[in-house]
């Protein structure tokens, strides 16, 4: 693939080899944005981890503390439509809305979440949901008895992490208009929780490689104290 100018020229900004700090990645990786528009910022893992064993599954949620600066929209499907909506929920509803998925190859939202009762109807599109992600699942926090509070941290700033069948992992934890500090505060986050939930059966180095980059820009390595 041809390098654009504008890339070489923020490439130079990385030092080849180099493992930086959390703060040093989050700072640099504001100043290496190749486009004119508000730049996602991403981070990408590779772990040290067997994919195919149970015991070494990474999957879970957390609340970013500034949020990802993109807007989720919401589907609940519950019994509870009215504590839905006024929770935030985009859309709210039953079998109904469960029938308009299935009839009308309806997609107009970003997550779904569920109360537990509605698990069974939800279960007969299980094969239509699974392929897109977005089957709810009680690890994902997208099944709960409590439908205005799922919806609520979503809102917030909830984010799903899972690994890939390869070992890895890729989130966005900002927008390049965040401030450092905030990326910062995202970030330490994210790294918190992932060394917490370290699978037992891990020997060894857990993550292999991390990188934060934003859209079209160099990748930054930085490094994470095990």
């Amino acid at each position: 693939m041809k390098l654009g100018k504008n890339y070489k020229k923020v490439a130079e900004l990385v030092e080849a080899g180099k493992s930086y700090s959390i703060k040093e990645a989050c700072e640099l990786v504001k100043k290496t944005s190749t486009v004119k528009f508000d730049a996602t910022v991403d981070v990408s893992f590779h772990f040290n981890v067997d994919t195919t064993q149970a015991d070494q599954q990474i999957r879970g949620t957390l609340i970013l503390p500034n949020g990802n600066g993109k807007s989720k929209k919401i589907c609940a499907i519950t019994s509870k439509v009215e504590d839905a909506k006024a929770a935030g929920a985009d859309f709210a509803g039953g079998k109904e809305l469960i029938e308009k998925i299935q009839k009308e190859n309806w997609f107009g939202f970003d997550v779904i979440v569920a109360t537990p009762e509605m698990m069974g109807e939800l279960g007969k599109i299980a094969r239509i949901l699974g392929p897109k992600g977005l089957m709810p699942n009680p690890k994902a926090g997208t099944v709960a008895p409590d439908i205005a509070k799922a919806i609520k941290e979503f809102k917030l700033g909830k984010v799903e992490y899972r690994l890939d069948k390869d070992a890895n992992m890729h989130l966005s934890i900002g927008r390049v208009s965040f401030d450092s500090a905030k990326l910062v505060e995202n970030l330490e986050a994210l790294v918190s929780t992932l060394l917490r939930v370290r699978p037992a059966a891990v020997k060894g180095t857990y993550i292999k490689n991390a990188v934060v980059h934003t859209t079209m820009g160099p990748s930054i390595h930085f490094a994470i104290g095990e």
